[in-house]
């Protein structure tokens, strides 16, 4: 029911002096008021005024004011509003006669004013908590679906992503996309096409609807929302091709070409590589289908996001110069995060010991641990916790120079290696990684997500570290009194 400054009060009855006297004393209550002669129209003024509380005259000459209870109660709109039944009929009779068709009281004729305004006072209360926790009841439950459809959105994005390794090709990586993301979303019609944002000719690589066609070129200027999600790199969702703006010189040029275009709404999702804006996940209904939206928008945005990181590493694959090339990156190459992983980083520790024995270069390795990530995990689910470790090995990456390494060590843990750098330099640079981290939003669509790391630094010039074992266990000491005393903290 609505809920103005004051409570509404709706009183019906044919008596005008009665109708006058209710109206003064509930008005100077603080009551608004709203008289109504009679009962003929009361089903309308009830639309009309939408009160707090009705208070109805059984016997009235025209209508019949217990018929008229029947019809306000058979109504859903108003089975929460209380109704106080006024009449002279004995009140015996009139209370059961009431309270049965759903009245919340009944006062008889004459009343005491006292009486009365005890009685509005408390209905009127007892319908707003009634009305209160309905509506939190309905919010939890609206909140509850909104849970478990997430959770089976994130379910069916999980069941794409299996399929989508970085041992794939890219095209075979777009058919997978373009497959299932259709298939979940129950449309016909998505292509992945590559193109720049300045480019006047863009490839269909792979369509949902013709698995035949690949490599098909299209000219932009028939394709307004491709053309604007590249220029803008934003995702563009038309839910009416036939009257949005955006399509006004575009549906011109199909009357004067006598085209009938039966695309009923569109979705235009950009994606970039290795920084680089390179296409766009291209998805559309039928005019007999129900419109895309913006759900189906974040849904598609959510899988694009986190197929971007397999897709870049199966373009390196595929540059390989040969196989061995290619099982190498592989056999070397962490899948999640694209640094080294944890044998690779051994090998490479074992070979930068024999610089050190043979030149006495130093030598400092940094162990990072994400703080808390497994609260990342259990609140946010492991999808977002494997892309805060996606961003973190490519955040690490661009931090380090050509010659130092970065690997996952295992977990939510990563080593970094600083060859021909002594302490000072490791730990300096060790303090610009956790501002970096720090400082960073590992949040996606809008959502914010901060999260830190703590580093051990330990190098070479120990004289009790002779091999990358000791190395690595003085580094994860360093990293436990980091831990110990707050987090965030670089430590050596």
């Amino acid at each position: 029911m609505a809920q103005a400054n004051k409570p509404r009060i709706l009183v019906a009855d044919d008596d005008e002096t009665l109708l006058h006297t209710l109206t003064w004393i509930l008005g100077d209550k603080g009551y608004e008021v709203i008289p109504v002669r009679g009962g003929e129209q009361l089903l309308r003024r009830l639309q009309d005024e939408r009160p707090d509380l009705l208070m109805l005259d059984i016997m009235m000459p025209k209508v019949d004011g217990l018929q008229l209870l029947a019809q306000v109660k058979r109504d859903t709109r108003w089975r929460d509003l209380p109704v106080l039944m006024i009449s002279s009929m004995p009140p015996e009779e009139a209370t059961v006669k009431s309270l049965g068709l759903g009245a919340s009281d009944f006062i008889a004729k004459p009343f005491r004013v006292k009486e009365l305004l005890a009685r509005v006072d408390v209905h009127l209360r007892t319908s707003k908590s009634l009305a209160d926790a309905r509506r939190e009841a309905e919010e939890a439950a609206a909140a509850a679906r909104a849970k478990a459809e997430e959770a089976a959105t994130r379910a069916e994005m999980v069941d794409i992503l299996h399929e989508v390794t970085d041992a794939l090709a890219p095209d075979e990586i777009y058919h997978i996309l373009a497959r299932r993301v259709a298939k979940v979303l129950k449309i016909s019609r998505c292509s992945m096409v590559l193109a720049k944002p300045n480019d006047e000719e863009a490839t269909v690589v792979v369509t949902a609807e013709n698995p035949m066609i690949r490599n098909l070129e299209i000219r932009l200027n028939r394709y307004p929302e491709i053309r604007k999600a590249l220029k803008t790199g934003s995702s563009v969702l038309v839910t009416d091709v036939h009257t949005d703006a955006l399509y006004e010189e575009i549906r011109a040029q199909w009357r004067h070409e006598g085209i009938e275009v039966p695309i009923r709404s569109v979705i235009a999702v950009p994606f970039s590589l290795k920084d680089e804006q390179v296409g766009v996940f291209f998805l559309r209904t039928m005019d007999e289908d129900a419109p895309l939206t913006t759900s189906d928008l974040e849904f598609a945005e959510n899988v694009i996001q986190t197929a971007v990181n397999a897709l870049e590493k199966a373009y390196v694959l595929q540059t390989a110069q040969s196989d061995k090339e290619r099982y190498q990156i592989l056999a070397t190459t962490d899948p999640l995060t694209g640094c080294l992983n944890r044998r690779a980083l051994m090998d490479s520790l074992e070979a930068e010991f024999g610089r050190v024995r043979r030149y006495g270069v130093p030598l400092s390795i940094l162990m990072i641990d994400v703080d808390r990530f497994k609260e990342v995990n259990d609140r946010l689910g492991h999808l977002t916790g494997d892309s805060v470790l996606e961003q973190l090995g490519e955040l690490f990456r661009a931090e380090v120079r050509a010659v130092d390494l970065v690997a996952r060590y295992g977990g939510e843990e990563f080593v970094v290696v600083l060859p021909e750098t002594g302490m000072d330099g490791a730990l300096s640079f060790a303090e610009r990684i956790r501002v970096r981290v720090a400082g960073h939003d590992f949040g996606s669509g809008g959502d914010r997500l901060k999260t830190t790391v703590s580093v051990g630094v330990a190098s070479v010039s120990s004289t009790d570290v002779s091999a990358p074992d000791d190395l690595i266990a003085r580094a994860d000491e360093a990293l436990y009194r980091a831990k110990h005393d707050g987090r965030n903290l670089v430590r050596s």
